[in-house]
């Protein structure tokens, strides 16, 4: 019985619960009865087969709208209907609000509690084919819409899945086209607020007074144009998630606001007087290195600390070549697809064209090369010469181990022209990491793991970097 689905009454008068079971029961239900809430909690924390609760709200030491407050916090998924006495429908509304699925009121019209009932388990059914489904895909592609399995990947996917049934804010690093708000919304996806709202806002798109009132509102007439009330992304995000992108482009002003929202957990919108509770699950993304812009006093360290909860580092695509074959027929077949056009593979000189290829605007970039491809693709496959003049041409397109004719000399590798350019460059710039990372044209992340990677000697600090007992990444 314990696997079968469940449905679960609870309520502390006897003839109301035995009435409601056996109505449920006729529906063809398991069904088990509780007098208490507390036990019924209970009885939950060793089952997963339990698909509808119908609680009554009014009810001695743990009422319905605790219960229902408690199994949303433990991430309890089930359809959940409370049942309230005639003069208590603002507080089911309410329950509704945070979490309930549908309320009835007493006397109970027993066939529309069996309705509802069955309404709810079908919604429950179709909710787990697509999850289902959405695993199937998962083995296939990826995970929940993000295309890979690289290794590089899988350890991101182990991560996504570890944070995104928590509260934690998340901080998302990555160069710009590797899908950060992808990661987001996956986040979002495989969380308890899976049902309430995802909304995205760039913070570098929106001048700082526009994106002000973006983010919290403004009252009517708070300044001019504001001609009617607007409800910002805060209030609108209560309960869901909200992903701020491009963090590192928020003004000083703002930075100060929005820690204070995190810390306090409410806001007032421009122009307002009251304060208004806001729930919401924050992530946000960068492309640059936020510890070098604190370093440089341009972005609040109180700030990155209470964004990087938890940090997800993004790899871009050259460090993930393996993935590419798998991204390049995602993307051919959605665009043959979508021009109406046979779907045609890439041929291996095309895939050995762009394992090469130095992708420095990462999967945006592939995307768009593999769309214009097909715009104008003729023939059985889509070969090397069907692609763009600079992925063939370019140095970027010459494999790491691959032998050059290199501007040191001998011919060697890129690996070994690459180890021999930052030697160089660190060097020129007395050993000032960032300044390097700036002339090499890579994030001090990357070249970081440059350093280790071919064990190089980064000697000591420069004037201007962190010193030992300074704020370093190092140290969260």
């Amino acid at each position: 019985m314990a696997d079968l689905p469940q449905v679960l009454v609870i309520d502390d008068e006897t003839g109301s619960r035995e009435s409601m079971a056996i109505a449920v029961e006729k529906a063809g239900f398991v069904v088990r009865t509780f007098d208490d809430a507390r036990k019924a909690l209970k009885y939950l924390e060793d089952l997963d087969s339990v698909r509808v609760v119908v609680c009554d709200l009014k009810m001695p030491g743990m009422d319905g709208l605790s219960f229902l407050n408690e199994v949303r916090s433990r991430g309890y998924d089930f359809g959940v209907i409370l049942v309230t006495g005639f003069g208590s429908i603002e507080s089911a509304v309410e329950a509704m609000r945070v979490g309930a699925d549908d309320y009835l009121t007493k006397p109970v019209e027993l066939y529309e509690l069996r309705r509802r009932v069955m309404n709810l388990m079908e919604r429950r059914k179709l909710k787990e084919e697509v999850t289902n489904l959405r695993e199937m895909l998962d083995k296939r592609y990826g995970f929940e819409s993000i295309i890979g399995q690289s290794a590089v990947m899988e350890h991101l996917f182990d991560q996504i899945r570890t944070v995104a049934p928590t509260r934690s804010t998340v901080l998302i690093a990555g160069e710009s086209g590797t899908g950060k708000e992808l990661v987001a919304k996956a986040l979002h996806r495989a969380s308890p607020r899976r049902e309430e709202r995802f909304l995205a806002i760039n913070c570098g798109a929106i001048p700082m007074d526009i994106l002000e009132s973006e983010l919290f509102g403004h009252e009517r007439g708070s300044f001019t144009g504001a001609v009617a009330r607007k409800v910002g992304k805060f209030e609108l995000a209560h309960r869901g998630t909200l992903f701020l992108d491009e963090i590192s482009e928020l003004a000083p002003e703002l930075q100060v606001k929005l820690l204070r929202v995190l810390e306090e957990r409410q806001i007032m919108r421009v122009g307002g007087s009251e304060l208004i509770d806001v729930d919401f699950r924050l992530v946000a993304a960068t492309n640059r290195e936020l510890v070098e812009q604190v370093a440089e006093g341009r972005f609040r360290q109180d700030l990155f600390y209470r964004l990087k909860v938890v940090n997800l580092d993004l790899p871009p695509l050259r460090e993930r070549t393996d993935d590419i074959p798998l991204l390049t027929e995602h993307f051919l077949k959605e665009f043959f697809a979508e021009h109406g056009k046979e779907y045609r593979p890439a041929s291996k000189e095309a895939l050995d064209v762009f394992a090469r290829y130095s992708w420095p605007g990462n999967v945006r970039e592939l995307r768009n090369v593999l769309e214009s491809v097909v715009v104008f693709h003729q023939g059985d496959f889509v070969e090397a010469k069907d692609l763009p003049e600079e992925l063939r041409t370019s140095h970027g397109g010459i494999a790491a181990d691959s032998p050059v004719q290199s501007p040191f000399g001998e011919p060697r590798s890129m690996a070994q022209i690459e180890r021999q350019a930052i030697e160089e460059t660190l060097e020129r710039t007395g050993g000032h990491r960032a300044e390097a990372a700036r002339l090499l044209g890579i994030g001090l992340r990357t070249l970081q793991r440059k350093l280790k990677e071919y064990r190089l000697q980064e000697g000591e600090p420069s004037e201007g970097e962190p010193q030992e007992g300074d704020f370093q990444e190092s140290d969260l």
